[in-house]
């Protein structure tokens, strides 16, 4: 004969589970929901700060053990792990919960390239995307997606005109180059630069969004002050290479988002092109270009450090050829999805964090 298990038994023994990033229980952080029990088969679910938790198989296997521990070890338990992506604050875009800018402090660290992915690899684990292209001035989406030549629609909605943002690879995309012609440089000044990337945001009917990612220019400019004074940003993604120039750029990209004119927390920092390694050889490292000078900056600045990347020829293979090197299986996939999975652990940290702060400042 089964023994009776109620609804209390399993909320107690469930708070006994904590949320490693968060350090409180699932209970008290109402991550627990949905709870049937029939006979000695226990259900219920567990919602996630975001689809793409790096912890969910720890969290999963944790409850199970609490109810065996605390409730029944005969107990058939099925748990549905679940997410609903949090936000901390109104990102100025209706819809969007969070906003991640990808930066880099010069060109030609592979910042689009991190963007893209990291866009797609968040996408992959369930998440609704959305990408704009703020580098007016060199806008690489287009290509990177094959789009070239591409051109968003329009609809007026109560006389107001709305851009629909193009789909493809499961994200929105929004980029400059769908409204100028790739052979024509962009002379603009600033004001007018100003204005173009607010209506990317302001003038598109980006719907309901978990991440808008932004891949921002190299550097530290109009365009940088523009989405950070205009839009609550989230966090930001800093990408570099190893060596030493491409680290003390970084280092000044960090340091603009951490004025206070300005204060956008840092997500992480991502080392592109950490190592080659040869197709033929794919368990072999080459540091050609120094080792673990991201990760020492990071440590430095006391900041996450999210990934190290590889140069690998198909990365830029398949950007060139409009298809993501994510959308294909192998080492680079599963290095961007890693690197996804942390960036989104530190966006449900910061949120969680701050809305600590905003529940003691309201007592």
């Amino acid at each position: 004969m089964y023994m009776i298990i109620t609804k209390e038994q399993v909320l107690q023994a469930l708070s006994n589970v904590e949320e490693p990033d968060l350090k409180k229980d699932l209970v008290t952080l109402n991550m627990i929901q949905d709870i049937h029990i029939d006979g000695n088969k226990v259900s219920f679910s567990v919602i996630l700060t975001t689809p793409a938790c790096p912890l969910k198989a720890m969290i999963e296997n944790a409850c199970r053990n609490a109810i065996a521990y605390f409730v029944s070890k005969e107990a058939e338990v099925h748990i549905n792990m679940t997410s609903r992506v949090t936000t901390q604050k109104n990102t100025g875009v209706p819809g969007v919960k969070n906003i991640i800018a990808v930066a880099s402090g010069k060109g030609g660290v592979g910042k689009s390239t991190v963007a893209v992915n990291l866009a797609l690899a968040l996408a992959r684990t369930g998440a609704k995307v959305g990408l704009i292209d703020a580098d007016i001035y060199g806008p690489s989406i287009p290509i990177m997606f094959g789009l070239e030549g591409a051109r968003p629609k329009a609809r007026d909605v109560d006389g107001k005109t709305w851009i629909e943002p193009i789909e493809k690879y499961g994200i929105k995309l929004l980029s400059i180059g769908f409204f100028t012609d790739p052979n024509q440089p962009v002379p603009w000044r600033g004001p007018m630069v100003s204005t173009a990337i607010k209506q990317l945001f302001n003038d598109a009917d980006w719907g309901e969004l978990d991440y808008m990612i932004v891949d921002l220019p190299p550097g530290t400019g109009d365009i940088h002050i523009t989405v950070t004074q205009t839009f609550p940003v989230t966090g930001a993604v800093i990408v570099t290479t190893p060596q030493n120039v491409a680290l003390a750029d970084a280092r000044k990209g960090i340091g603009m988002f951490m004025m206070n004119a300005i204060n956008v927390p840092i997500l992480g920092i991502v080392e592109n092109m950490a190592y080659f390694t040869p197709a033929e050889l794919p368990d072999n490292k080459y540091y050609i270009f120094g080792q673990d000078g991201g990760k020492k900056l990071a440590e430095h600045l006391k900041v996450p450090f999210l990934a190290e990347i590889p140069l690998i020829k198909s990365i830029s293979d398949s950007g060139d050829a409009g298809r993501p090197v994510l959308l294909d299986e192998g080492i680079m996939t599963a290095a961007f999805i890693d690197m996804a999975k942390k960036v989104a652990q530190q966006v449900a940290i910061n949120n969680a964090i701050a809305i600590d702060k905003k529940s003691v400042v309201n007592i």
